[in-house]
């Protein structure tokens, strides 16, 4: 089909023209594994400057535009430009179309704002009190998107979305320098189109800037050492050792300012455990190890240092008391089963998950590097799983470091399927069919079960909380089945293709449909969960915006009363004394907000505390100052 050829160069692209009956783009293999593009035309003269502009402009006049830019860019720009629009165009539309969550949005997104109105950013505070669980990077992040978008749901999630297009180019141009540009584009597509991982950038928790630093501290690192034992190309790793070992401890460092100390243990527990494995061979030599732990203490000690001089060792004192509790007992009552997290990952990392076990079995790997980078991501997945399970608290956040090394290995598989090293068998059908299936009947079944509201108020849990709760007054259309017949279609079209080996147009439609299912999902679902959960309480606080009273939760905790009523600096102390608030002399209204329960609490005897409304699970009081 094709002949002798020769071209040129343009923008780093190799233009060749070949013998043929039509206009048509095919690929030829180089010594680099790269393709260059080549237009084919039998009525031009080879290496012509005029017949190339004459092809393009054949191409663009059929209106191959997506073609044409990319001949005419960068490979590596151009699909990091694809991704860049596919993150902004799943991750920030509509952030701010639902209220921040209890706890942690709300909790995180108070503390930047309580950073502004207090015009302090080297202390984090909550309730205008000390709050000593968090570092303050990710809170200065919310804090510049307020001032520059208000202090509103949409600026506390944005640094969350430019996080997850960051982290789609970085997953994307990181494959592409171990296995090639199409690994590195499946990397990033199976990250966008997972459930949790997708999920976690339109939120407004701390964890994914965490975890974004600390695998890049990680990789750098292992990079340094690729370098110092000569183990991949000057193409590859093509800076200094030392360069590596520096740029990876100060991102390191940032992961700890994000979300403490844990960062640093993270990375030492996968560097000894890969010690270990490797027999006690000094991969990076303990001068290194120091120049590294240095550079990522750099950040954190001058933030500790200035506040230890400035203010004394209360803040580091019990900031490392609060996560001495985190890994001892179980926190806020986040208690679970050892196996909690893998389950999560399984069904929350899901489609990537699936095709992620494959890869912990034998695979063809030609490079000794690409050998060594599997091994590294298997020791970080293990770490991460099993200190969290050994932690008495199970939150879901906890094991989301593990999305990294899940989504590598799932990209890895489908790699694989593609080169026809492997075969899409039945553990992985049945995977995708029984996971995949879990979430359609789930999404399916649930807008009808809302239809049938006293069969789930039968099977629900039958405090009086949970049975008000049920009581809400959502509208449910019918429609919201929509997500879920469209994940069954998106599922039945990948098997088939993956059944006829049609490995990249299966990949493509799974992991983009999946994407496109997360956000249907979000427009049909979120509203309505926050209706039943909490919309009455924040419909609540929100009243009392501009009011001078306190606002206080009884009997259970929330950081509703602090963001959601933009609540002031607080002038008077006795404000944190719950008995003045009750009994004492209070110099203003107090309006109380409880849970309902089937036995009258304190607010019900007290004589001067009026009931003034009940809603949805939630009970309202009010007692005037005197």
């Amino acid at each position: 089909m094709i002949g002798e050829h020769k071209g040129f160069l343009f923008y780093g692209t190799r233009f060749t023209f070949v013998g043929g009956s039509s206009f048509r783009l095919v690929r030829l293999p180089t010594e680099n594994n790269e393709p260059t593009l080549v237009v084919g035309a039998n009525i031009v003269n080879p290496g012509n400057l005029f017949s190339a502009i004459f092809a393009l402009l054949f191409l663009l006049v059929k209106r191959n535009f997506l073609v044409l830019l990319r001949f005419l860019m960068n490979q590596k720009l151009f699909y990091s430009l694809v991704l860049v629009s596919l993150g902004a165009l799943f991750f920030i539309p509509f952030l701010g179309s639902v209220r921040l969550f209890d706890w942690d949005e709300i909790n995180f997104a108070e503390c930047a704002r309580e950073m502004m109105v207090l015009g302090d950013y080297l202390h984090v505070h909550i309730d205008f009190k000390p709050f000593y669980e968090k570092p303050p990077l990710f809170f200065w992040f919310q804090s510049i998107m307020m001032h520059l978008f208000g202090i509103n749901e949409f600026a506390a999630r944005l640094p969350n979305a430019i996080c997850g297009i960051i982290t789609l180019v970085y997953l994307y141009n990181l494959g592409q320098k171990l296995h090639g540009h199409r690994f590195g584009f499946l990397w990033s597509l199976a990250y966008l189109g997972s459930v949790t991982p997708h999920l976690y950038f339109r939120s407004g928790i701390i964890d994914p800037f965490f975890n974004l630093f600390i695998f890049v501290g990680l990789v750098n690192l292992i990079f340094a050492s690729w370098k110092r034992e000569r183990l991949s190309s000057l193409l590859l790793v093509p800076k200094n050792e030392w360069t590596y070992l520096l740029v990876g401890g100060f991102v390191l460092g940032l992961g700890i300012m994000t979300k403490g100390p844990v960062a640093y243990l993270i990375v030492c527990l996968v560097l000894f455990v890969y010690w270990m494995l490797s027999r006690f061979r000094w991969f990076i030599t303990p001068l290194q190890f120091l120049a590294f732990s240095v550079a990522a203490s750099f950040v954190s000690l001058v933030w500790y240092g200035l506040d230890i001089y400035l203010h004394g060792p209360a803040l580091m004192r019990e900031f490392l008391a609060y996560n001495f509790r985190l890994f001892s007992t179980p926190d806020a009552g986040h208690a679970g089963f050892p196996g909690y997290h893998i389950i999560l990952l399984l069904v929350g990392c899901f489609p990537a998950s699936i095709f992620a076990i494959r890869s912990f079995g034998p695979l063809f790997i030609e490079r000794n590097y690409q050998r060594e980078f599997r091994r590294w991501m298997l020791i970080l997945f293990w770490v991460v799983l099993i200190l969290f399970s050994i932690v008495q608290s199970k939150i879901v956040h906890y094991s989301s470091l593990c999305y990294f090394p899940l989504t590598y290995f799932a990209a890895l598989t489908l790699l694989q399927l593609e080169e026809r090293k492997i075969q899409f068998n039945n553990w992985l059908r049945a995977g995708l069919i029984l996971v995949g299936g879990i979430y359609v009947v789930a999404l399916i079944g649930l807008p009808i079960l809302a239809h049938h509201m006293d069969l789930v108020k039968s099977y629900a849990d039958q405090d009086a909380f949970t049975q008000r709760n049920l009581d809400a007054k959502i509208n449910w259309t019918g429609w919201e089945v929509l997500p879920g017949i469209w994940l069954l279609a998106i599922l039945i079209l990948a098997i088939v293709w993956f059944n006829q080996r049609e490995i990249a147009r299966a990949s493509l439609t799974l992991f983009v449909g999946m994407a496109i299912f997360i956000t249907l999902t979000l427009w049909f679902f979120i509203g309505r969960i926050e209706g039943i959960s909490q919309d009455a309480a924040m419909r609540f606080f929100e009243r009392a915006q501009g009011k001078d009273v306190y606002v206080k939760s009884y009997g259970y905790h929330s950081y509703g009363p602090y963001f959601y009523t933009q609540k002031p600096p607080v002038t008077n102390p006795n404000y944190y004394n719950d008995a003045w608030l009750l009994r004492g002399r209070i110099d203003k209204d107090v309006l109380f907000i409880r849970k309902a329960s089937e036995e009258p609490t304190l607010l019900d005897s007290l004589p001067d505390v009026r009931k003034t409304g009940e809603e949805n699970g939630f009970v309202f009081y009010h007692r005037k100052a005197k």
